[in-house]
């Protein structure tokens, strides 16, 4: 079963994970000097905040899945509908190893869709006075999908 994702940057890490602990009723599952993350299963989102220099506000969205054979069936959707995804295998980003692609959404939006493996003791790789400006860990090639509305064939009688 696939999970929403939604990453937001942050200015204030601590009064921020107050608020969104308050507003979900739990504790982050996740917590980092940098980072918090909630798991949710009511609303099922997969919910982070980061501080890391990035202007605050929404940093990406994304579709967490629960396997590697679920990931590969996004990505098959996101061809046939002729969106180019770039691929990431077993890399670090937000504590975690992951399979991923990404794309961009006409209006710029990020979106990943992953699949997670593990945890790693570091954000991406980089100490937190390192980190680029950015949609967290998104490849720098990514670029807004071109998205053509075509009319939906007649259903079969």
């Amino acid at each position: 079963m696939k999970r929403f994702h939604v990453h937001v940057a942050v200015d204030d890490l601590a009064a921020s994970t107050r608020f969104y602990s308050a507003l979900f009723g739990s504790s982050p599952t996740v917590v980092k000097d940098d980072y918090a993350k909630w798991q949710l299963d009511d609303p099922r989102v997969n919910f982070a905040i980061s501080q890391r220099g990035n202007p605050a506000g929404l940093n990406h969205l994304g579709i967490q899945t629960d396997d590697d054979a679920e990931l590969e069936a996004l990505k098959a959707q996101l061809a046939r509908a002729e969106v180019a995804a770039v691929a990431e295998q077993d890399v670090a980003c937000c504590y975690a190893r992951s399979n991923k692609y990404w794309v961009t959404d006409p209006t710029g939006i990020a979106w990943e869709t992953f699949h997670t493996l593990g945890e790693v003791p570091t954000f991406d790789g980089t100490r937190k006075e390192e980190a680029k400006p950015g949609a967290c860990c998104t490849p720098a090639v990514a670029v807004p999908a071109k998205i053509e509305v075509r009319p939906r064939a007649p259903a079969k009688a």
